[in-house]
């Protein structure tokens, strides 16, 4: 069996999704290769895309956040579609000839771009079959515009959304976005600060997301004059230049501060509470952990969703200009009944093992794959 993962160098998530399936796979000894879909089709469009996204999303967010308004809206007659069908069937063809080459019995999309090209590449009799992740809380509305085999969604309250969005019911799979497997699991706060070298005592994580979004200096600012006894894991990600900032801050809290790092699951063990960006893996990764959220800096789109689906759901708390963040980390650390709440709401919709669910129905389909290939060969 071969499996065949088509991501989008676009956001951290969507490779991150497909690396989680990938591990429970390839432990199963299953053959997996996962590929940038543009920058195997043409390394100048993979560029330009990455570069757009990076650039609308954190120069222009409100920019980005009116084209995902946009997308939304378009039905799917209008010509822009139409004009984007075209060019993902001339993308598709440039696919097409690798996947001849690897001859996957599943091909696993985990960005709606890649879903597009192969939506629209012509199959010429091959039989494998075709699985799209929606790594967000919501449905984007190019999942519309993809004829897949299955969907793999976040949870099985979204399943009314993507009816509403051309999506058959019987085709989807509610069960999660896939994490890492180091996010499955969760050890006492106590121990984690123990291996993390951090005191035992109420701990707030901030996170700004892999490339550092946010205003994380005045959170952290924010945090700091707030009288509760607490401390502050910061995560900076790749930002090096916000990382010497808050190096450079005078806190009366003790602060522990890190760029890039491999162990958040271990971060988020120790941690009371997080203040994040709701970003779609991110977010799974926290209802895994059991962890409430303050939700800060959403990219207008997608990550609006995903607020929306949390709040109304009573998975997190968001600040605001009458719910400031210093009365939301105040409210978690100090009401303990409404944080439990919480916690067993977030147990209730948190799917930690949907990486090993999607697996175990990846592995399931191999019987039905030989019997259509066998049909195939008789039929020629």
């Amino acid at each position: 069996m071969k499996v065949l993962f088509l991501s989008v160098n676009a956001g951290h998530g969507h490779n991150q999704t497909a690396k989680a399936v990938m591990e429970c796979l390839e432990e199963k000894n299953i053959e997996c290769r996962m590929i940038d879909t543009f920058e195997y089709i043409n390394p100048v469009i993979s560029k330009s895309i990455n570069k757009g996204y990076l650039i609308s999303t954190k120069l222009t967010p409100g920019f980005y956040g009116k084209l995902y308004r946009l997308a939304e809206k378009l039905d799917k007659s209008d010509a822009k579609l139409k004009v984007s069908r075209h060019t993902n069937t001339i993308w598709g063809k440039k696919l097409k000839g690798f996947i001849e080459g690897y001859n996957p019995d599943v091909v696993v999309c985990s960005h709606p771009f890649a879903a597009q090209v192969v939506t629209y590449m012509e199959r010429d009799g091959q039989n494998f079959i075709t699985i799209g992740i929606v790594t967000d809380f919501t449905i984007h509305p190019f999942w519309g515009d993809t004829r897949l085999d299955y969907y793999v969604i976040a949870n099985e309250l979204l399943v009314h959304q993507a009816e509403m969005k051309g999506l058959d019911p019987k085709q989807l799979l509610p069960t999660g976005i896939p994490i890492m497997k180091k996010f499955a699991s969760r050890i006492p706060a106590a121990d984690a600060r123990a291996a993390l070298g951090i005191e035992d005592k109420s701990t707030v994580l901030v996170m700004s997301g892999s490339m550092g979004y946010g205003n994380i200096v005045k959170i952290i600012e924010q945090l700091d004059e707030m009288d509760l006894d607490f401390q502050i894991l910061s995560v900076c990600g790749r930002n090096k230049a916000i990382k010497k900032r808050i190096d450079n801050l005078e806190m009366r809290k003790k602060l522990y501060n890190f760029g890039f790092v491999n162990n958040v699951e271990l971060m988020m063990d120790a941690a009371d509470c997080i203040l994040t960006k709701p970003g779609g893996l991110t977010v799974s990764e926290c209802l895994a952990k059991g962890l409430p959220m303050v939700l800060v800096n959403p990219i207008p789109g997608q990550e609006d969703r995903n607020v929306e689906f949390l709040l109304n759901n009573g998975l997190a708390m968001k600040e605001s200009k009458t719910f400031t963040l210093d009365m939301a980390v105040h409210q978690i650390l100090t009401d303990q009944e409404n944080t439990m709440r919480m916690k067993e709401r977030i147990s209730s919709l948190g799917r930690p093992h949907a990486a090993q669910a999607l697996c175990d129905f990846i592995l399931s389909q191999e019987g039905l794959m030989e019997t259509a290939n066998a049909t195939t060969t008789e039929t020629h």
